[in-house]
């Protein structure tokens, strides 16, 4: 007798639980969260550490999940400054950990998707923050380079001479252009969309992301 009545109280206990754990977060929901530390091509790289704090509390079913000011800890994962006409400086993040006011510690699986940033600033669907590459001005410069060039040769050595003028002309810029090279910077402050991968289950028993 006391073990029918033991089971239907462990199925009751066992249903109160699932009822009052919070629901996940579903894959997709924005984080608005703002930069606390200097990220840039120039002066990090793979493995740096980041930190972020949550701008805007995340709402579900009109309950606050995620309060405003919790924290994301994460790492660079990729830097890339290229000195080449071609190609933009990248820096790429990864979001790993939601540190609550309580300080549970959550696994966080996000990307980047936006910026508050412009000027030629953009983030690629791959999650990567891209910096400004050369301009239009760049290229006028190589052109006008390499043009002048070609005509102080022509002047002063016919056909032969404009090929060596260009090459002289185009030389002299793309080393104006390396001395030039852009850089991509995330400074403290910026204000950066994340996208949940996965839905975040909330719970104080997930692992540490640096566990």
């Amino acid at each position: 007798m006391k073990k029918c009545m033991i089971l239907p109280c462990a199925l009751l206990l066992a249903a109160l639980a699932v009822a009052q754990s919070p629901s996940p977060v579903p894959a997709g929901t924005a984080l608005m969260v703002k930069l606390e530390t200097t990220l840039a091509t120039f002066s990090n790289k793979a493995g740096d550490p980041f930190r972020a704090s949550l701008t805007q509390a995340v709402m579900l079913n009109g309950n606050m999940i995620i309060p405003a000011g919790a924290i994301i800890e994460g790492r660079v994962t990729k830097v890339s400054e290229p000195r080449r006409i071609s190609g933009k400086p990248t820096i790429a993040i990864l979001p790993e950990a939601l540190i609550l006011p309580s300080g549970d510690r959550l696994f966080l699986d996000a990307r980047l998707v936006d910026t508050n940033l412009g000027g030629g600033t953009d983030v690629d669907q791959e999650g990567e923050f891209k910096g400004s590459g050369h301009d239009r001005r760049d290229q006028l410069e190589t052109g006008g380079g390499a043009a002048g060039g070609m005509l102080i040769g022509g002047l002063a050595g016919g056909p032969i001479g404009v090929l060596v003028g260009g090459a002289i002309g185009a030389g002299a810029t793309g080393a104006h252009w390396l001395a030039k090279h852009r850089s991509a910077t995330l400074p403290a402050g910026t204000l950066l969309t994340l996208e949940l991968n996965r839905p975040l289950q909330m719970t104080s028993s997930v692992a540490s992301a640096g566990q």
